[in-house]
């Protein structure tokens, strides 16, 4: 078992509120998509609200009604690759334009973190506030710059 695993967060602004007609494709395909990642080789966790079955209820600013996060860890980089461009996600994931306004600033995050940990809504938010004030680094990126785990402590 590896000490690290990998957070990802990204966010959007949807286009219109989710009991819309303009976002119920979007809707429907949610169970279908979360079940894909849930049983992806290398997925760990995914954020969900109090309902359980996604993270739609979340508002990670809560002046922001139409701002949605999703948030997830995974085993390793390559993990979340293979599920978000080799897998049936990047079907919805090129209709994105559909349904989320164009961000101007960076909306999604990946970071390392101990592999019990699971991050909250806040930490997450933290990590995108970090890759637009400061561009990728170790404590935030994206999958163009990517970081390795932090190595392994040494046992004595």
């Amino acid at each position: 078992m590896t000490e690290h695993h990998l957070a990802q967060v990204n966010i959007g602004r949807i286009v219109a509120p989710l009991d819309s007609p303009e976002l119920a494709d979007f809707v429907a395909q949610q169970p279908e998509i979360n079940a894909l990642a849930d049983r992806s080789p290398g997925f760990v966790w995914r954020m969900v609200d109090d309902g359980g079955a996604d993270a739609t209820g979340l508002r990670p600013d809560g002046n922001d009604a139409l701002l949605l996060i999703n948030c997830s860890v995974w085993e390793s980089v390559e993990a979340l690759r293979n599920f978000t461009y080799h897998s049936d996600h990047l079907r919805v994931l090129s209709r994105r334009r559909e349904w989320f306004r164009r961000m101007a600033e960076a909306h999604q995050a990946m970071w390392w973190i101990p592999a019990d940990h699971r991050p909250t809504v806040a930490e997450a938010m933290e990590r995108v506030a970090l890759l637009r004030e400061h561009g990728p680094g170790p404590e935030a990126f994206t999958f163009r710059d990517p970081y390795p785990a932090p190595a392994p402590a040494v046992r004595l």
